[in-house]
């Protein structure tokens, strides 16, 4: 046997070890229910993930809920793209990210009439999937009650998922969460002096 034919037996051996342990853990997985999710760290791609989910529910023919907390103050490709389909109730609630506005009052109404609209998704069973962007800015800076957030979350219909971002997503909050991404920056282009582009962050 050559050291190609070897290499190529070890390769099938370990991938056939690889599919049993897949192939249990999918037998013994059998719960059903609505997840939440959240998406935060430093790095590029939370609310990015989030809209390829929701691209995902749209292809299995689900009704999804978008509430932007914090981004407002530029319209973004994804906002022209979903509003594109009746089965997206979109909302831009946010009035630009916390430094540009500078007024915490302000952010604070503005955060809670987002919650008012989030609310409605969360209690209506004809949604599948509620998306909430950056609105773990609004735990960061307390413009929202953490665990009034938590307790509609628990009270929600038992086959809607919920996808959370933004940053610093706080600990209560990655504790209930069913699956938690952090998101790791290693370089952006930002850095290096190039503004944000269509189609990649905007």
């Amino acid at each position: 046997m050559s050291s190609e034919d070897g290499r190529n037996a070890r390769h099938q051996q370990q991938m056939a070890r690889k599919k049993a342990v897949v192939d249990a853990g999918i037998t013994g997985a059998t719960g059903k229910r609505g997840l939440v999710l959240v998406n935060t760290g430093n790095g590029k791609g939370k609310s990015s993930a989030a809209f390829g989910m929701v691209a995902r529910a749209l292809g299995h023919g689900m009704r999804v809920g978008v509430v932007q907390f914090i981004k407002g103050s530029l319209s973004t490709g994804e906002e022209t793209f979903f509003r594109r389909f009746p089965e997206v109730s979109y909302h831009v609630m946010g009035e630009g990210f916390t430094w540009e506005t500078q007024d915490r009052e302000r952010d604070i109404a503005a955060a809670g009439r987002a919650w008012q609209q989030a609310t409605t998704f969360l209690t209506d069973p004809a949604v599948d999937l509620v998306v909430l962007d950056e609105i773990n800015i609004a735990f960061k800076h307390q413009y929202l009650d953490l665990q009034a957030v938590l307790a509609v979350l628990r009270a929600r219909p038992a086959m809607q998922h919920v996808v959370l971002t933004g940053r610093a997503a706080p600990d209560a909050l990655i504790d209930y969460a069913d699956t938690v991404t952090e998101m790791r920056d290693i370089k952006h282009a930002y850095r290096a002096g190039i503004q944000a582009q269509k189609g990649i962050e905007l």
